[in-house]
C-alpha cells in the first residue's frame, strides 16, 4: 500500500470506494503543525472535481491503469464504438466517459484509460487539437482581418466554435478541443 509521498498528477486511487484521479497536488509543510498534501481529485465515474486534503503519511490505495490508443469508428445507439489500433479489438464506450463528445470525429485517435486489474475502460481522452472543416458560418467580408471580432461557426462534428470574420464555409481549421476554441486556418 502506498502513502501520500507517492501522490503525483495522473495517479488513480480508490478513495472511499470511488475511483479518483489526481489533477493537482501540493505538499505543504507549515511552520506549526504536521505536514499535509492538498489535492484536486476528479471522480472518474462522474467527472466531478473535488478538493481533498491528506495528512502526511496517510495510506492510499493506488490503482494501476493503462493508457491505450483507440480509433473512433461510429456511434451505435447509445454507445460509441472504438477500435484498438494494435489488436483491432472493438469496445463500446458509454457517452458519460467522454468529455467534449461534440468534437468526436470518425477516424480520430483517442487515448482510453483502462483499469488494468479489471480490464474496464475508465476515461476517454481526446487529442488536444482537431483538424476539421467549417460546415456553416455567416459569409465573411473581404478585409475583415484587422479586428479580433469572432462569429459562430458549425464544424463537421456538429460542434459550434467561434472563428474570426474571415473564415468561410468550407474552410479547414484547427480547433483546441480542451478549450473549444479556434486556433488557426489550415492552408491547402
Amino acid at each position: 500500500m502506498a502513502n501520500t509521498s507517492d501522490i503525483k498528477n495522473g495517479v488513480c486511487m480508490d478513495l472511499d470506494g470511488k475511483l479518483v484521479q489526481v489533477i493537482e497536488f501540493q505538499h505543504v509543510k507549515p511552520g506549526k503543525g504536521p505536514a499535509f498534501v492538498r489535492t484536486k481529485l476528479r471522480n472518474i465515474e462522474t467527472g466531478r472535481v473535488v478538493d481533498h486534503t491528506f495528512s502526511a503519511g496517510h495510506k492510499i490505495d493506488i490503482i494501476r491503469i493503462e493508457n491505450r490508443q483507440y480509433q473512433y469508428l461510429y456511434q451505435d445507439g447509445a454507445f460509441y464504438v472504438f477500435m484498438n489500433t494494435e489488436t483491432y479489438e472493438q469496445v463500446n464506450i458509454d457517452p458519460k466517459m467522454i468529455d467534449k463528445q461534440d468534437f468526436l470525429k470518425e477516424g480520430i485517435i483517442v487515448n482510453i484509460l483502462f483499469h488494468a486489474g479489471e480490464e474496464m475502460p475508465l476515461v476517454v481522452e481526446l487529442p488536444q487539437f482537431l483538424e476539421t472543416e467549417v460546415t456553416y458560418t455567416e459569409p465573411g467580408i473581404k478585409g475583415d482581418t484587422a479586428t479580433n471580432t469572432m462569429k459562430p461557426a458549425t464544424i463537421d462534428t456538429g460542434a459550434e466554435v467561434r472563428v474570426p470574420l474571415f473564415i468561410d464555409t468550407g474552410d479547414k481549421i484547427k480547433v483546441d478541443i480542451e478549450k473549444g476554441v479556434y486556433v488557426e486556418r489550415i492552408k491547402d
